[in-house]
């Protein structure tokens, strides 16, 4: 397997990797913002527990990867 390709599957387990995913599952709160918004304007108590549910989700998801963010340390893939 050449390099290049070790460093790709590796990624997903970098700082690098780990701050995309960060990323992508706090862009996920927008759309759960405008749930929470439009289930109370709604006055719709099933879809504003699920709103929340999802949004403890997200916070859970938040704390599991920064926790892998500060275990990766030093010893990062991407950077040898």
């Amino acid at each position: 397997m050449s390099n290049a390709l070790s460093k790709a599957k590796g990624f997903k387990k970098s700082k690098s990797g780990t701050y995309l995913s960060m990323a992508t599952t706090a862009f996920g709160a927008v759309s759960v913002a405008k749930q929470i918004k439009k289930a109370r304007a709604e006055h719709d108590t099933l879809r504003l527990i699920d709103a929340t549910v999802s949004a403890v989700a997200i916070v859970t998801g938040l704390a599991i990867l920064y926790r892998e963010l500060k275990r990766l340390g030093d010893d990062d893939v991407l950077l040898g």
